[in-house]
């Protein structure tokens, strides 16, 4: 596995340990705030293993697919994402 993959497995290990907590969170009938607060963390770190897929793509799949010639493939790649970002 390369780094960039385990850095995401790693991030991702830890996403997951921070939604068990708000789901402790929810059911001990933590403070609202101190829950949003942590839901909206949770969204940062996704964010950025968003984020971090999507430069390892352009870096690689679409660098290739262009290449290859594909580069209407590529477009439509990148374009479906960046429409489920601004969702």
């Amino acid at each position: 596995m390369t780094n960039t993959k385990q850095k995401m497995v790693r991030r991702l290990k830890i996403i997951e340990g921070q939604v068990r907590g708000l789901q402790e969170m929810i059911e001990k009938g933590k403070y609202c705030i101190d829950i949003i607060t942590q839901t909206s963390a949770v969204k940062q770190a996704l964010s950025g293993v968003e984020d971090t897929l999507m430069e390892n793509h352009l870096n690689t799949c679409v660098v290739h697919q262009m290449q290859k010639g594909k580069e209407g493939t590529a477009v439509k790649e990148v374009l479906k994402v960046y429409r489920l970002k601004r969702k």
